[in-house]
């Protein structure tokens, strides 16, 4: 068999992280000697702390093209996105091309390869939240009717494209976040991060809003902010640079008003496990986030009306509040007590290993 050509789009923060699990695979079950594997980075995430912190940390190697196209619209971006990728994939003729997740990036890569003949397969595929007016639910369903390949995490994601009338060359493998988050335990008894900030283990709630329900709407945005300062717990902000961006807009704002709040740039990978590890709940919007704090076992918040990960509906400590100032306030007084998680919903941790192998059959026939 000749070589395979494997093409992986990324573009933001949580599909470095996919690809990480990738590209560890890669080299470790050796598959690397009959895959020649590229990275593509579009430029989504374009400042340091959102990207190439994430590529040294993660040990992923530098793209090997980065089409650096930044801000903009979701349409001129994605379609910045397409005439790049579509230049370079002439140029390199890749067997496959692989999308991770549901942003920009995700469906740009999904369009233009299926205009231009390239088979795709989708990671994290059949994820639904059923609200068409999220960016990222029009990205994924979209990229789901289109991709040849489509690698589910749970079993319920496989049922949603079941429901879509999409079942062939579906399999359920697992979530790859999850193969990464097990690969990284060895590094979370590191405290620097910790030390470095002056905070301390289960002395605060770490906070993450950057999804476009709560960021574009900055009445809800700061009154989000008001409501959990005014609970008098430390609060540690993670704070999105379209969120930063949005607050200092915002001439009436001023994270000075509060003395319990700590706002910092993003971090790398390792280290915001490490802060979730070591927080006493997790207030997020992000997909990602609410799976870590799951797998860490610590209560999460979400600052959203729904969630794609139906599976954590069942969680004891997993709260859908969305901007409601009750539902908030009550989700941080609630009590806790740590509980051992009943069963491995997100798979093994080997879906990398399991979508290279069906990659690979696929394109050995």
């Amino acid at each position: 068999m000749d070589k395979i050509k494997i093409f992986s789009i990324v573009g933001a923060r949580p599909q470095f992280i996919k690809l990480a699990a990738l590209t560890e695979k890669l080299h470790r079950l050796k598959f690397d000697k009959k895959v020649e594997h590229k990275i593509l980075h579009t430029g989504q995430h374009y400042n340091y702390e959102m990207s190439k912190i994430f590529f040294q940390q993660m040990h992923i190697p530098e793209p090997d093209y980065n089409l650096e196209v930044g801000s903009h619209s979701p349409s001129k971006q994605i379609g910045l996105m397409m005439k790049g990728i579509e230049n370079v994939f002439i140029k390199e003729k890749p067997d496959i091309a692989v999308i991770y997740g549901d942003t920009n990036s995700t469906l740009a890569g999904a369009l233009t390869s299926v205009y231009i003949g390239i088979p795709v397969a989708h990671i994290e595929a059949g994820l639904r939240s059923f609200r068409m007016d999220m960016p990222e639910e029009i990205n994924r369903t979209l990229s789901d009717r289109i991709s040849t390949l489509l690698f589910c995490p749970t079993k319920a994601a496989a049922k949603n494209l079941k429901n879509e009338g999409i079942t062939k060359n579906v399999w359920v493998v697992g979530d790859v976040m999850y193969d990464m988050f097990l690969y990284a335990q060895k590094y979370l008894n590191n405290k620097k991060i910790l030390d470095a900030y002056n905070i301390h283990p289960k002395d605060y709630l770490l906070l993450t809003i950057h999804r476009k329900e709560n960021t574009d709407n900055p009445d809800r945005l700061v009154q989000i902010i008001d409501i959990i300062c005014q609970s008098g717990e430390n609060i540690l902000f993670l704070i999105h640079p379209r969120t930063e961006k949005i607050l200092k807009e915002e001439k009436q704002f001023s994270f000075n008003r509060y003395n319990n709040l700590l706002v910092i740039k993003p971090v790398g990978y390792i280290d915001m496990l490490i802060l979730e590890k070591n927080a006493k709940k997790i207030i997020t919007d992000s997909g990602g986030v609410q799976k870590e704090a799951y797998w860490f076992n610590i209560p999460c918040i979400v600052l959203r009306e729904e969630t794609e990960w139906k599976e954590l509906l069942s969680w004891k400590y997993f709260y859908i509040v969305g901007s409601d100032a009750l539902k908030i306030q009550d989700s941080i007084k609630s009590t806790y007590r740590t509980c051992k998680q009943k069963s491995k919903i997100f798979g093994n941790g080997d879906a990398s290993s399991l979508i290279l192998k069906k990659i690979i059959e696929y394109l050995d026939k």
